[in-house]
């Protein structure tokens, strides 16, 4: 059986956008290890009777990354949880690291985290980085357990 090593939190400093960003980049990097070197067809299948699959919660995250930092809409919350055929592993994870990077820029810019995220008016930077910690928190518990019933790995 794989196991993993698992690793602390992040140190990060001590300002709060340092610590909010550092603490999502900790589980951006947790989510995308549990995806990683998983073979076809097991990436993809339904690990659980919901459907949900390691590539389809990399796929959504994604699509949530791209909604709050980017302001590109979800026509389809449900359809962000299903890869296509012809997506990949390899494909997905450069799209959701080509995401982080996007994001991560947007928010080293920002010196307010009370003002929007985006220049739309939406929610404040503070509040999109502690919906993404949840968000991507809570899917990167999902990939533990779907990678765990796939090859035994566990662990960050």
């Amino acid at each position: 059986m794989a196991r993993t090593k698992d690793t602390g939190p992040p140190a990060t400093a001590a300002d709060e956008k340092s610590t909010l960003l550092g603490f999502l980049n900790y589980l951006r990097d947790a989510i995308a290890a549990k995806v990683a070197e998983v073979p076809e067809p097991e990436v993809r299948a339904a690990g659980v009777p919901s459907g949900t699959n390691l590539l389809g919660l990399i796929k959504h995250v994604t699509a949530v990354e791209r909604l709050y930092f980017l302001g590109e809409p979800i026509s389809n919350l449900r359809r962000t949880f299903r890869p296509t055929r012809t997506e990949t592993v390899e494909g997905l994870l450069a799209a959701y690291q080509e995401a982080i990077e996007e994001a991560n820029k947007i928010v080293e810019r920002c010196t307010d985290l009370t003002a929007p995220a985006r220049g739309d008016g939406g929610p404040s930077m503070r509040w999109v980085l502690v919906h993404l910690i949840e968000e991507t928190g809570r899917h990167a518990g999902h990939a533990d357990i779907l990678r765990e019933r796939i090859d035994g790995a566990t662990g960050r």
